[in-house]
């Protein structure tokens, strides 16, 4: 079976017997060819079935029109709604969004930087795996001319390009609120030590008890790595201290939900015996029977439109720009039972 080639703007020229160059101006709608020309040079293209050689196109333009986006993990309500912020900006600018997801593993993290630098995508967006503290192979992409924005998991360096919910700030929402209801023994389920918003969030703890006067008891603060036996372990240390918190801040709606889940194992009633407060405030949080008293809104595709205007002003500035740090505000709310 022989597969028939798609004809070339050389074969529209001959049978009309113009120039080659004619014939490209006038697929391009060019203002130096004439109309008839424009309307027999195009209506023999349809006829033939011609399609441009986007390969040439991105060669003299030195663009792909494409863009990168890597993500811990593509199942989670809060990416999936980065996602649609990020192809909604991409759309309006006619460009293409090529996806991988690290599931938080550095190697996998650099297998898909790798294959985004040899698809000669023009930027790429991340949220960093939650193991990366190098950041050698995001930096190598400068001599590429392959800018890079971090979203959400960003780095504490402000060499580079982030758009990230105002951690100190949502933090310091929570535990005011959390103190407005009468709690002094607040503890925190931190996601790993590596990461920024963990650090963040015990920082802003600190100060907010600092500027309280009350006294901080950092094993009121604990760290899991994102699963349900991290989460269990962690409000196990929490909930066998002499003195256990009555509130606990934790790092987002899964965790929450597993602590939640752990605290019920061990009869206490959620917002009664011991109340909870996360960040995210996910979809299915408000179709949920006992979920925390508040969540902090971190307005994922807010995150990832600003994340993708951003990369596309750094792909088409003619000049170097200098990093920005973008901070997306978030808000306290309520739920049920409060």
């Amino acid at each position: 079976m022989t597969t028939k080639k798609l004809p070339t703007i050389k074969e529209i020229a001959k049978q009309l017997n113009i120039s080659v160059s004619t014939v490209s101006r006038a697929l391009h709608d060019h203002p130096s060819i004439g109309l008839r020309t424009k309307m027999r040079v195009q209506q023999l293209a349809k006829e033939m079935g011609y399609e441009p050689n986007q390969t040439a196109i991105f060669f003299k333009q030195r663009k792909t029109f494409t863009i990168g986006v890597i993500l811990p993990y593509l199942i989670e309500d809060f990416f999936a709604g980065a996602i649609s912020g990020i192809e909604a900006i991409a759309n309006e600018h006619k460009y293409n969004v090529l996806i991988g997801q690290s599931n938080d593993d550095v190697e996998r993290e650099k297998a898909i930087v790798t294959a985004f630098k040899n698809q000669r995508v023009d930027g790429i967006i991340v949220s960093l795996s939650k193991h990366t503290k190098n950041l050698d192979h995001f930096t190598a992409l400068e001599k590429y001319q392959i800018p890079v924005v971090f979203f959400d998991r960003v780095p504490s360096s402000n060499a580079f390009n982030k758009v990230a919910f105002d951690m100190p700030h949502g933090t310091h929402q929570a535990i005011s609120y959390l103190m407005e209801k009468g709690h002094r023994r607040i503890g925190i389920i931190n996601g790993p030590k590596e990461m920024k918003s963990s650090k963040e969030r015990t920082d802003t703890y600190m100060e907010v008890l600092q500027k309280k006067r009350l006294k901080i008891d950092m094993s009121l603060v604990a760290y899991c790595d994102l699963t349900k036996e991290g989460t269990a372990e962690a409000m196990e240390s929490l909930l066998s201290l002499k003195q256990p918190p009555t509130a606990i801040l934790a790092m987002n709606d899964y965790v929450v939900l597993d602590a939640i889940q752990y605290a019920r194992s061990k009869k206490l009633k959620n917002n009664k015996d011991i109340v909870f407060v996360s960040y995210a405030n996910l979809p299915i949080t408000q179709y949920l029977e006992n979920p925390p008293m508040a969540s902090l809104e971190q307005y994922p595709k807010k995150q990832g439109e600003k994340a993708a205007e951003l990369l596309l002003e750094q792909i088409n500035s003619e000049t170097e720009i200098s990093p920005r740090n973008i901070l997306i505000q978030g808000e306290m709310i309520f739920h049920k039972g409060k």
